[in-house]
C-alpha cells in the first residue's frame, strides 16, 4: 500500500473524486502544511494556521499508479489558481501535492511540467509540490461527506 496527499480546494469534493476509484483502499480528509498541531476545522477555516484542506489516499499501486492519481488530481481542479477553487478562497484551498518520497516528487514535477507544456491552460500551473507535512484528520462529520449526504459534487 502507498499513500498520496493532495490539496485541490474543498476536501469534500477532492475526496469524492478518488473515493470510489478502483485501487484506492481508503481516503481521509484533513489538514496539512500548517503551523498548528491538531487543528480543528473551525481554526483552519480562519485561514490563519497555514494548513491546506487535503485528502490522504491509501492506494494499491498494482491497481492504480501514482501517475494516474496525479492525472486525476490535475484534471479535477484548476491548477492555475493557487489559493482559490471556484468560490472557495484562501490558502486552505491551495493547489498542492505533498510528496512522501523522491519518486513521488519526481512524478509530481513531471506531471506538472507536462501539463504546463500541454497548452491546455493559458495561465501558468501554480500547483505547489512540497514534502509531506504532518496530516491531521478532520472531524468525523467531514469524512466521506458527499457519500453520507448522497451527493457527488459542490454547486460550484
Amino acid at each position: 500500500m502507498k499513500t498520496a496527499l493532495f490539496g485541490g480546494g474543498c476536501f469534500w469534493e477532492v475526496e469524492e473524486v478518488f473515493r470510489a476509484l478502483d485501487g484506492v483502499i481508503d481516503t481521509e480528509v484533513g489538514f496539512a502544511g500548517g503551523d498548528v498541531d491538531a487543528p480543528s476545522y473551525e481554526l483552519v477555516y480562519t485561514d490563519s494556521t497555514g494548513h491546506a484542506e487535503v485528502v490522504k489516499i491509501d492506494f494499491d499501486e498494482e491497481k492504480v499508479s501514482y501517475e494516474a492519481l496525479l492525472e486525476i488530481f490535475f484534471s479535477n481542479h484548476n491548477p492555475t489558481e493557487l489559493n482559490r477553487q471556484g468560490e472557495d478562497v484562501g490558502t486552505r484551498y491551495r493547489s498542492v501535492v505533498f510528496f512522501y518520497d523522491e519518486e513521488q516528487r519526481t512524478k509530481a514535477q513531471e506531471a506538472k511540467d507536462a501539463l504546463a507544456n500541454s497548452g491546455r491552460f493559458k495561465r501558468p500551473i501554480v500547483t505547489l509540490i512540497e514534502p509531506a507535512a504532518p496530516f491531521f484528520k478532520a472531524e468525523e462529520y467531514h469524512q466521506k461527506y458527499f457519500h453520507k449526504k448522497g451527493i457527488n459534487s459542490c454547486s460550484i
